[in-house]
């Protein structure tokens, strides 16, 4: 009796932190389909990747790190980590959020394989206005936010996958080489 009680109080404790998660992938997801543009691509993609916040720091040598979830026809079927490291002229510090969608079977296959990145990146953020544009092996995009709840986007896909990001904040000018690397876990 005192071990149902102790997992009843333990889930009752947990219950208000994991629904304060969900809230975050719903808040970018939201923010995304508010978005101006393409933002049909939640409806009619084979499915995507959602990196709420995705946090980068630079001086010459710079590194980001993110946590997200993959979604295939709106369910929740992994999560998933982004890791990039970039080399250029680059100073400062920004948070971004970051969706990339999948045109197809075989652009999620690739993407969860565990081999999957996109590289040489260019962009430039100030404070929460940001322009970004991106050429890479997986996918190509621009978007620019005047705040986190406004994103003006235009992307189309390339190789199956499609991206997309919104500056939450920060401070960030680079001109820089490097790549984002992802890793996924089912769930």
């Amino acid at each position: 009796m005192i071990q149902l009680r102790t997992v009843l109080f333990s889930l009752l404790l947990a219950a208000p932190f994991t629904s304060a998660l969900a809230d975050e992938y719903t808040d970018t997801i939201q923010r995304f389909r508010s978005a101006e543009g393409d933002a049909n691509l939640l409806d009619t993609s084979y499915g995507y990747a959602v990196f709420p916040t995705i946090g980068k720091g630079a001086v010459v040598l710079g590194a980001a790190h993110g946590s997200g979830r993959v979604y295939v026809n709106k369910e929740y079927v992994g999560d998933t980590a982004v890791t990039q490291v970039t080399v250029g002229p680059q100073l400062g510090g920004q948070a971004y959020s970051q969706i990339v969608f999948f045109e197809n079977k075989r652009a999620f296959d690739e993407f969860t394989s565990g081999h999957f990145e996109f590289g040489a990146q260019a962009s430039a953020v100030a404070l929460t206005a940001a322009a970004s544009a991106q050429a890479t092996t997986g996918g190509a995009g621009v978007g620019a936010s005047g705040n986190r709840n406004h994103a003006t986007t235009a992307s189309h896909y390339h190789d199956g996958m499609a991206v997309f990001t919104i500056a939450k904040a920060g401070l960030m000018g680079e001109a820089s080489i490097g790549g984002q690397k992802f890793s996924y876990r089912p769930k």
